[in-house]
C-alpha cells in the first residue's frame, strides 16, 4: 500500500480539530446547513473571537469553508472531507469486523465439536470434567 504523506497530514489535522468538543458541536450545527460566526457562537459561553479561532482550525483542517454572500460570510461544512475521514475509519472497522466474524465462526465450530463429543460419549464429558478439576 502506498502512503501519501499529505493525506496523512490532512487526517492528522482533521482528527486534531475534531478532538475539541466545541469544534465537534460546530460541525454538528453545520451539518444542518451553513451559518455565520454569530449563529455558530449562540450556544456557547465563549467570545466571538474564540469561535472564530475554532472555525479557523476547522478551516485549516479542511472540514469547513467560508463564502461571501453580500455582507454575510457563512461557514459551510465540507462534506467531502468528512467522507474521507469516515472512509478511513470504515476501512479499519471492516477489518476488525471480519476478525470478529472469524472468531465467532471458530467459537461456533469449537462449541459444535464439544457438543458432538459429549453427545457421542456421555462418559467422555464427565471424565474430562473430572481431570479439569
Amino acid at each position: 500500500m502506498i502512503v501519501d504523506p499529505s493525506a496523512d497530514d490532512r487526517l492528522d489535522r482533521a482528527f486534531m480539530a475534531l478532538a475539541d468538543p466545541v469544534r465537534r458541536r460546530i460541525i454538528a450545527r453545520l451539518s444542518r446547513g451553513p451559518a455565520t460566526v454569530n449563529e455558530l457562537a449562540e450556544p456557547f459561553q465563549i467570545t466571538l473571537q474564540a469561535v472564530s479561532k475554532h472555525i479557523q482550525v476547522l478551516e485549516q483542517a479542511g472540514l469547513v469553508t467560508r463564502s461571501r454572500d453580500a455582507q454575510r460570510r457563512p461557514v459551510h461544512l465540507d462534506a467531502a472531507q468528512l467522507e474521507a475521514l469516515t472512509a478511513w475509519i470504515d476501512r479499519y472497522r471492516l477489518i476488525h469486523e471480519q476478525q470478529f466474524r472469524n472468531l465467532d465462526a471458530l467459537l461456533a465450530t469449537t462449541r459444535g465439536a464439544e457438543a458432538a463429543t459429549s453427545d457421542a460419549d456421555p462418559e467422555a464429558g464427565t471424565a474430562q470434567e473430572a481431570t479439569e478439576s
